[in-house]
């Protein structure tokens, strides 16, 4: 089994759409195998995020995602899940993200995009490592 992580971020938590998301990764067949509700703290944000270091868009980055309450997810699915989860997504901007994908659906800022999916097998391992390292 292949697992990624996903991040249902503050704006998602606020609107109270946790089990539509939630929802829709369960239809395609991928299950829970750890979730917990928290509130990033900013030293945890920066390693998230260390890869936009220095990039003019990192600050509004760390500052939205510790901004309120997450919920931090690993997916598990046969093969390739973080493809699958990027898939479901949509495009980072939801005003170009297909219709049925979360984005397309949902949001509407980009800003404000509702959730994080792991971009790479690489990136997943590195990811889960720092959300849930018991399970890396």
């Amino acid at each position: 089994m292949d697992r990624t992580l996903v991040i249902v971020k503050p704006d998602a938590v606020e609107r109270g759409l946790i089990g539509t998301i939630i929802a829709r990764l369960e239809a395609k067949q991928l299950r829970l195998v750890a979730s917990e509700l928290r509130t990033i703290d900013a030293p945890t944000a920066a390693l998230h995020y260390a890869e936009h270091e220095g990039k003019p868009f990192y600050a509004n980055l760390v500052a939205f995602i510790t901004s309120g309450p997450s919920l931090l997810c690993v997916v598990e699915g046969p093969q390739d899940t973080w493809k699958v989860v990027r898939l479901l997504m949509g495009s980072t901007n939801p005003k170009e993200a297909a219709p049925g994908t979360i984005r397309g659906d949902l949001a509407i800022e980009m800003s404000q995009n509702l959730i994080h999916g792991s971009d790479s097998l690489a990136s997943a391992q590195r990811e889960i490592a720092i959300f849930f390292p018991n399970l890396s």
